[in-house]
């Protein structure tokens, strides 16, 4: 198979940037190049260049670095990184991807272009290079039409989402004439090097993703038009509600740009003369007045949504679709919704909704919607694929959709559900009908919540299911009967070869006395000879939003604060007890690691991170200081070091560890800044594909153990402390702070203690303390803290509004 470290991207538009950056963010090396201009700007004319002007000739390029470059959400791990792609244009410079192993094209959406330029790579690629197109909606077979025997062998499509480095799904379109190992290789490479979910497509209008999409949006757009459903009703009920995104309809549609959800579909309904349900995918009038007034959604400033500013600030109008005017928001209100909102597990609250949807034009609505979607996705069964977990994929993946339309289905009841869609003359599959008929009830077979068996819908069987190889998933281990220990909050489950996992599974796995209750409980089994080691990782939306903040108040507000400080002590001798662990400890964060959370990740021996993590010890921002080890943590690994240089002065170090944690800075960028802020050490490894995390930590246990792993002693390890130069220099900064204006007075107050933590106390000289020392006087002031009024404000705000007061 061919090894991809080079990789040349034509086309530096948004896509084809974005496709660059993170080709960049996986460490790769990259050339980006774009056309050449044919007429000059104003400016270009004014300071007298011409169309020969390098400067003029990669104008292109040039403004896609700069897409690149201002990209929100940030396109790249480092902004610093964009240097290192190699940009030209593609008459001057095409010499430059003749030695790339990877040729991405992602020009404009026009047949002829696309094939044009084959041309030009066929001419400069070396032999056995893998070319790629990068397109929603054109024949992949076609675009290659023409070229050599060995090029059509090494083409395929590569259709990355918007953003590439966010969006998980890649669907790769292989054509008759593509080499199998090249789809083996391209896949592979995307899974492990890029961290893409994989899905291989059949070479159809497009593919299966936006298929799928386009009708269901289609669908779900004209049927509020047909029958008086406003823009904020269906957004209301197209969203979470139904396990989708926030954005769910209209607000998703402004997001993409209306412009281009016009494009896809008029491409999409010339491309399929034969599809049955063809009329349904025609652009409805109101669609098309709205692009007619300019009105393109987020990026025009208005669309099915206007800002408006209001009497209580900031207000979303939605779009009244008869008189196409904006209106303020009025927030529907459904009886069925209600009633479903309590309803916390999905494919229960799922059933609820369609079970009971004669109740309510909320639940119709849902019902003669969803009904047609699932429909259609089995039908386009095996146009555009023969796989159903391949399809549930595509839109899980694609469309952050928490189950795709055959586990919807699953859920629902194949059976209960297609008597339904026989009531209102919603064709069925015929292999839908032919499962039935031999008695099948689920597209998935399933052994205790583990998927066993999946319907193979050509061969009208069920087939083994095979999970993906290098991805563990714990709630199969679990389903095995691989669960060792549990409690409401967290479980201890056996990895296989001799690693155990402690998995946080409380609500946003914030820390609370069950997780640490087992804790202690996994460091009781690893003293038992079956146990080489520890992962602490879990699988859910975040790795750890920090520690429960209503235990903690609850306890020091109800009159109970003993409770609350055996909580934070017992967590703090447990964080320390991991530090120390004689057998390797190692955290797998990924998503949203704070306060605490970040806590229990220093105290592992290592750290197996996911590209997106995003770090932080935030505890400022609720009127603590960290108390976990974070303090300690951060001036043993990034002050401490310093000391040993001789003539080496540690404050700037001190200073710059205060900062990070007064400021509450946040890896906003992900892993790589992690590292930068001190969160991640340089060893500490990062993986790309968050699916693959724990199974790579448990990796990590393995090789540590293998390389004879030597524990830190049992009373840890000499930290400096700088004492009352370092309290007098940090002090100096945040008062000057506060004359600023950029904190309040009760920031100055959290500063001054995180100060006097960090420098190891009032000593009259700088010394080499115990960690327990340091760990000492973060409980001591932490326990300060929260009894402090304006802390406790602080926490109210956070649990009751979600965002930080500054008091």
């Amino acid at each position: 198979m061919t090894q991809i470290k080079k990789v040349a991207v034509i086309g530096a538009g948004t896509m084809g940037g974005g496709i660059a950056a993170h080709c960049i963010n996986a460490g790769l090396q990259v050339v980006l190049l774009d056309t050449v201009p044919s007429s000059l700007t104003p400016d270009e004319e004014q300071r007298g260049l011409t169309l020969a002007s390098k400067e003029v000739r990669n104008r292109f390029v040039k403004a896609g670095l700069e897409r690149i470059k201002n990209a929100r959400p940030a396109a790249l791990f480092d902004p610093q990184s964009i240097a290192k792609i190699v940009i030209g244009n593609v008459e001057d410079d095409l010499a430059l991807i003749a030695d790339a192993d990877w040729i991405v094209e992602a020009i404009i959406e026009q047949l002829e272009p696309k094939r044009a330029l084959m041309e030009k790579i066929e001419q400069v690629r070396k032999p056995g290079s893998i070319v790629s197109s990068n397109t929603s909606g054109i024949p992949i077979a076609a675009i290659a039409a023409g070229r050599s025997e060995d090029f059509r062998r090494h083409f395929l499509g590569t259709h990355f989402f918007n953003p590439p480095r966010y969006l998980y799904l890649l669907e790769v379109i292989p054509t008759p004439d593509t080499d199998p190992d090249v789809v083996a290789t391209i896949s592979r490479f995307a899974d492990v090097t890029l961290g893409k979910g994989v899905v291989v497509c059949k070479d159809r209008p497009n593919f299966i993703g936006n298929r799928i999409f386009s009708y269901d949006i289609a669908t779900t757009v004209g049927y509020a038009l047909r029958n008086g459903y406003t823009v904020e009703e269906v957004d209301s009920l197209t969203g979470e509600l139904i396990g989708r995104p926030k954005t769910a309809t209209f607000r998703l549609l402004d997001l993409v740009g209306i412009d281009v959800m016009l494009h896809v579909q008029r491409n999409l309904y010339e491309a399929l003369p034969d599809d049955e349900e063809r009329e349904a995918l025609k652009i409805a009038p109101e669609i098309e007045a709205l692009a007619a007034k300019g009105w393109l959604g987020n990026k025009s400033g208005v669309g099915f949504y206007k800002e408006v500013k209001g009497a209580s600030g900031r207000e979303f109008w939605h779009l009244n679709l008869q008189t196409m005017e904006h209106e303020p928001p009025k927030k529907p209100r459904f009886d069925l919704v209600g009633k479903a909102r309590k309803i916390e597990n999905l494919p229960e609250r799922l059933r609820f909704l369609i079970d009971n949807a004669d109740t309510d034009r909320a639940g119709v609505f849902i019902r003669e919607t969803m009904l047609r979607t699932l429909a259609y996705a089995a039908r386009r069964i095996p146009e555009i694929s023969d796989s159903i977990v391949d399809i549930d994929r595509a839109m899980r993946w694609g469309f952050s959709h928490q189950l795709g339309p055959f586990e919807v289905w699953d859920t629902l009841g194949v059976r209960k559900t297609a008597e339904r869609m026989r009531e209102r003359d919603i064709a069925i599959a015929p292999w839908v009908e032919e499962m039935l008929a031999k008695g099948g009830e689920s597209f998935y077979q399933r052994d205790n919540g583990r998927v066993v068996g999946v319907w193979n819908p050509i061969e009208s069987r069920y087939v083994e299911y095979t999970p993906p190889e290098g991805v563990l998933s714990l709630d199969d281990l679990r389903a095995q009967g691989r669960e060792v220990a549990r409690n409401h909050s967290a479980s201890l489950i056996d990895l296989g070869d001799g690693v155990l996992c402690f998995e946080f599974h409380a609500k946003v796995n914030a820390i609370d006395p069950l997780i640490t209750e087992m804790g202690w409980k996994a460091l009781e089994l690893l003293q038992e000879d079956r146990w080489v080691g520890m992962v602490i990782g879990n699988q859910s939306s975040d790795f750890c939003a920090g520690v429960n903040l209503g235990v903690v108040l609850m306890g020091v507000m109800g009159g109970k604060p003993e409770e609350s400080a055996k909580f934070a002590k017992g967590t703090q001798d447990l964080f320390f007890h991991f530090r120390t662990c004689p057998k390797p400890i190692v955290a797998a964060p990924y998503g949203r690691v704070l306060g605490g959370g970040v806590e229990v990740c220093l105290a592992a021996a290592r750290r197996v991170a996911a590209a997106e993590t995003y770090m932080g010890l935030v505890e400022l921002g609720v009127g603590l200081i960290p108390a976990w080890g974070g303090c300690k943590e951060f001036v043993r690994r990034h002050v401490s070091p310093h000391v040993k240089t001789p003539g080496a002065d540690p404050l700037p170090y001190l200073q710059q560890a205060f900062e990070t944690i007064a400021m509450a800075k946040v890896s906003e960028l992900g892993a790589v800044q992690a590292k930068q802020l001190g969160y991640l050490m340089d060893d500490d490894r990062i993986v790309m594909n968050r699916e693959r995390l724990v199974a790579e930590a448990k990796k990590e246990v393995l090789l540590m153990v293998a390389e004879g792993y030597t524990p830190v002693p049992p009373e840890g390890e000499p930290v400096y402390a700088i004492g009352r130069r370092g309290i007098a220099a940090v002090n100096a900064m945040v008062y000057g702070m506060r004359q600023g204006g950029y904190i309040s007075d009760y920031d100055m107050t959290l500063a001054r203690s995180l100060a006097y933590v960090m420098c190891g106390g009032d000593l009259t000289q700088p010394q080499w303390v115990t960690e327990q020392y340091f760990l000492d006087l973060e409980f001591e002031q932490a326990s300060q803290l929260i009894q402090q009024p304006k802390t406790q404000e602080r926490i109210m705000a956070i649990l009751q509004t979600g965002k930080p007061l500054r008091n």
